[in-house]
């Protein structure tokens, strides 16, 4: 089993900028792709960021403004979020993908979620 923690969410005003985290911890051989996904009230869960050995890959709407970053070491993964606007504002999930075993099965698992509120 594998458990992830995210740490980072609160309020900020448009314009300013938060770090999200996501410690991965458990029974983990290897890691496939960490990934962020994020959901607003009465809207669809939206992949934000991901990183995976083909590299990282941005929704549309964060390019340019968030950037998402790995410690291999650490297994822990992170959501640099710069120019924050209102309409950013969602439960934001650290997913992860991992094996236990070398050639073992991945499976995927995801974090609690943390608040971001943008908002003057």
């Amino acid at each position: 089993q594998v458990q992830l923690v995210e740490s980072g969410g609160g309020l900020v005003q448009p314009g300013g900028s938060l770090r999200l985290s996501c410690a991965a911890s458990g029974s983990i051989f290897s890691i496939y792709a960490m990934r962020w996904y994020r959901q607003a009230p009465g809207k669809e869960r939206e992949l934000v960021a991901s990183d995976t050995s083909d590299g990282t890959n941005y929704a549309d709407s964060v390019k340019g403004r968030f950037t998402i970053s790995r410690d291999g070491a650490k297994n822990t993964v992170y959501l640099q979020m710069n120019s924050l606007k209102p309409e950013d504002t969602a439960v934001y999930h650290c997913n992860v993908i991992a094996n236990d075993y070398s050639g073992g099965y991945y499976y995927n698992y995801w974090g609690q979620g943390t608040q971001v509120t943008v908002s003057s």
